[in-house]
C-alpha cells in the first residue's frame, strides 16, 4: 500500500502559514471538574486572538451549542466572519490529539490530505473516547479530502517538526506500553516517517510531573525554525521536573539534524508551580501555539511570564507574542497547543513563513 510519504505528502511546520485553526468546543465538566465555567474567557480570548490573521474552525455537538458558543463569541468581540461551525460530536476539547494531521503535497502544491491516526485518550485513561476517534475522517469528508489511517495509537501533541525532514518526540509517551505496545521503536519510527512524510526522527525521553500523556513533547521541546528549539528547564534543583529536563537537555546538546548541524538550544524556565487541589498541574511554557504573524504563550500568573514572552518573541522576529492567561484552563492538563490544530494553507506550501 502507498504511504503518504511516497505519494509526496509531508506535515509542515507549525511556522508554515495557516489556512485555519481548528478547535473542538469544550463541553466536558470531568476535563475541569468544579471549574470548566472559568476556562471560557481565556479561550475566547483565544480565538479572538486567531481571528485576527486566520480562520478558526470549531466543532461543536449540535445546533444549541454552536447557538452558546456564538453568544459567547459575540458578546466578547470576536470577529464572527471568520470563525466556521462543524456539528462534529466530539468526547472532549483536547483537538492537537484527537484531531486531522493535515498533509501538504510535494508534487503538487495544490493537494492536501489528512492522517487519521487510531486514538484512545491517552492510554484508555479517560474513555469513552469514540467521538473523538472519528474527528479526522469527519473532517477530511467535510473538505473532501483524501483521509490515510495508519491503524496505530497517535497524539498531535506527541511530535513536533522542523518542517525540513525532522520530527521529535518522545520516548515516554510514544514507547508507553498503552499506546502501541506491539510496535518496537525503530517500528514506530517507520510509521513517523511514512505518515508523516519525514526522514529524521529524534527522541527525548522525559516528559514534566503532572502531564497525564506520559510525556508529550509540546510541553518540553519545540521548534522555532528548522536547526532551533525552545526548550523548558526547571531553575529550582529541589523540584521534581529539574533532573528530568535537565537530561532531555543533555539528549538536545548531543543531537545531530540530517545536513550535521547541532541544534540550537533556546532555554527557557519553567514557570511556578502551578497546584490546585494538592495536585501539581503540567504547567508549561512550552505549550505556545504558533499562529500566523502571532505566538500564543501561555501564562501562569507567575514572575517569569514575561521573562519567557521576551524570549518567545527573540526566536519568533516579525510575529507578536500574545500571552493569555493559562492558569484555570491548566487544570484540565493541557493548554492552548494541547487544544488546537494547525490546518496548513496550500498557496504557501513548503514556505517556512517567518513573517520578517
Amino acid at each position: 500500500m502507498s504511504t503518504p510519504k511516497s505519494l509526496g505528502y509531508y506535515f509542515p511546520a507549525e511556522f508554515a502559514a495557516h489556512k485555519a485553526t481548528w478547535l473542538s468546543w469544550p463541553h466536558k465538566e470531568a476535563s475541569w471538574p468544579g471549574k470548566i465555567d472559568t476556562i471560557f474567557p481565556s479561550y475566547v480570548a483565544f480565538i479572538k486572538t486567531l481571528v485576527r490573521f486566520e480562520d478558526v474552525n470549531i466543532n461543536v455537538a449540535d445546533a444549541a451549542m454552536q447557538q452558546s458558543a456564538t453568544a459567547m463569541l459575540v458578546a466578547a468581540g470576536v470577529e464572527m466572519q471568520r470563525v466556521h461551525f462543524f456539528i462534529h460530536p466530539t468526547n472532549d476539547a483536547w483537538c492537537r490529539d484527537h484531531g486531522p494531521a493535515f498533509l501538504l503535497n510535494r508534487n503538487d502544491p495544490s493537494k492536501k490530505a489528512i492522517v487519521d491516526w487510531n486514538y484512545n485518550a491517552w492510554g484508555n485513561k479517560y474513555p469513552p473516547f469514540d467521538l473523538d476517534d472519528v474527528i479526522p475522517t469527519k473532517i477530511g469528508a467535510a473538505l473532501n479530502l483524501e483521509v490515510f489511517n495508519p491503524g496505530i495509537i497517535m497524539e498531535g501533541g506527541s511530535v513536533d517538526f522542523n518542517g525540513a525532514g525532522t520530527v521529535i518526540t518522545s520516548t515516554a509517551c510514544l514507547l508507553n506500553p498503552n499506546r502501541n505496545p506491539h510496535l518496537s521503536q525503530q517500528q514506530i519510527e517507520q510509521y513517523l516517517m511514512d505518515y508523516y512524510g519525514q526522514d529524521q526522527v529524534l527522541w527525548v525521553d522525559e516528559g514534566i510531573v503532572g502531564d497525564d500523556t506520559d510525556g508529550h513533547i509540546d510541553d518540553t521541546v519545540r521548534f522555532v525554525n528548522e536547526d532551533t528549539v525552545i526548550t523548558v528547564v526547571e531553575e529550582n534543583p529541589g523540584d521534581e521536573n529539574y533532573e528530568l529536563l535537565q537530561h532531555n537537555l543533555k539528549q538536545l546538546q548531543a543531537m545531530r539534524l540530517l545536513n550535521g548541524k547541532q541544534l540550537n538550544i533556546v532555554e527557557i524556565p519553567m514557570p511556578d508551580p502551578v497546584i490546585w487541589e494538592d495536585q501539581m498541574l503540567p504547567a508549561s511554557y512550552a505549550n505556545f501555539y504558533i499562529a500566523n504573524n502571532q505566538v500564543v504563550v501561555p501564562t501562569y500568573r507567575s514572575d517569569k511570564d514575561q521573562q519567557v514572552m521576551d524570549i518567545i518573541g527573540q526566536c519568533f522576529p516579525g510575529r507578536e507574542v500574545v500571552g493569555i492567561d493559562s492558569t484555570d484552563i491548566i487544570w484540565g492538563l493541557g493548554s492552548f497547543h494541547c487544544l488546537s490544530q494547525q490546518e496548513p494553507d496550500v498557496k504557501d506550501a513548503g514556505i517556512l513563513r517567518d513573517f520578517e
